[in-house]
């Protein structure tokens, strides 16, 4: 009752990272049909296209291990001579058919899912030898839905050989009395007949399979709110610890910002609410905001500037705008160019006539 009201809960469709997560542990959507269309699809283009040079690879050392019989010495380092050419000889004929085949399996899996390197599935699990797991995996939906396939390929198999054996029913009979060379020509064409018809009918299986289970294996990834919930904390981050962090990166941009206020050429004010530090050198395109702020911030920004004889011009209006739609270490916008010329045109006016003064 436990697991069915867990899976009951379990009505969210799975994120990304519930995917990976699965991916990364080996649990993937994979049938066992398709695997086996791909194995049986490649031995019918082994077949059709091998058959003959296979058969001949296999004929000639046989035909002349026969015909040189009395030659071949029975002592010990003879008979693995033998043994080892035979072996090459083996290999030579059905080295590139057994390689397409396992290519075919190989195919067969990744063409369902991508490479998984895990060993997750070698673990030892105790659900695995549990009487209750046990039952549930031969009276689940898996087990009808193998039993529902295993029927249904019998019937499709026995009609496929049947549609096709049934007509050439007397020429089988008359084999009897066939030369060996023509028995064998009539045979591998029957063979290659009923090949393309099985793997013509287990595409049917291995494309409906295929999506039966992708959809239990989507279904065993759903997860609940509460699994949502923790994995939101847990690719997000705790509330509480992002509120710590964003806390540190704004005392650190508040003393950064401090540090930068001596090097400002005006402070505008508003006058006690906000203040924006802007920076200016002739040659620069615009001038650029090194700190601003409001309330506090904004005093202890006056402080500094008075600290260090920084000019601070009072301009309502100019200090909210700049406030608003300036970032620390961004240009000030084109809107309010001609304002903030004005103003530090008059603080460089100041400046000159200040140092007139002093020569």
């Amino acid at each position: 009752m436990a697991d069915e009201s867990d899976s009951s809960d379990k009505t969210e469709d799975p994120t990304q990272k519930r995917l990976d997560d699965a991916h990364e542990r080996g649990d993937v959507a994979k049938s066992q049909e398709v695997n086996t269309w791909f194995v049986i699809a490649g031995a019918t283009l082994v077949l059709s296209t091998f058959s003959g040079s296979v058969g001949g690879g296999i004929l000639m050392p046989l035909r002349n291990l026969i015909a040189n019989s009395w030659m071949i010495r029975v002592d010990g380092p003879g008979l693995m001579k033998l043994a080892q050419t035979l072996e090459y000889a083996l290999i030579a004929a059905i080295g590139v058919p057994l390689l397409l085949l396992a290519l075919a399996a190989i195919a067969g899996n990744m063409i369902q899912h991508r490479l998984v390197w895990s060993g997750e599935s070698l673990k030892p699990k105790f659900n695995k030898i549990s009487p209750g797991a046990g039952a549930k995996r031969i009276f689940g939906k898996q087990a009808a839905a193998n039993f529902a396939k295993g029927i249904f390929k019998v019937v499709a198999l026995g009609a496929v050989m049947m549609a096709i054996l049934w007509p050439e029913r007397h020429r089988l009979e008359a084999m009897v009395r066939f030369d060996p060379a023509a028995i064998l020509g009539v045979t591998t064409s029957l063979t290659l007949q009923l090949m393309g018809a099985v793997v013509a009918m287990l595409a049917v299986v291995a494309i409906a399979d295929y999506f039966f289970q992708y959809r239990q294996w989507f279904e065993r990834q759903k997860m609940s709110l509460q699994e949502m919930k923790e994995e939101f904390k847990q690719s997000e981050g705790d509330p509480h610890i992002k509120g710590k962090i964003r806390q540190l990166r704004q005392q650190r941009m508040k003393k950064r910002m401090m540090a930068a206020v001596p090097k400002a050429s005006v402070i505008i004010t508003n006058p006690t609410h906000y203040a924006v530090a802007l920076s200016y050198d002739r040659g620069m395109s615009a001038p650029i905001c090194v700190a601003k702020g409001i309330d506090t911030i904004a005093l202890k920004i006056r402080e500094i500037a008075n600290k260090h004889d920084i000019p601070i011009v009072e301009n309502v209006s100019l200090a909210r705008a700049l406030h608003a739609t300036v970032e620390i270490d961004d240009e000030i916008p084109v809107e309010h160019y001609h304002a903030v010329a004005e103003i530090i045109g008059y603080v460089m006016g100041l400046k000159r006539g200040f140092s007139g003064r002093q020569a």
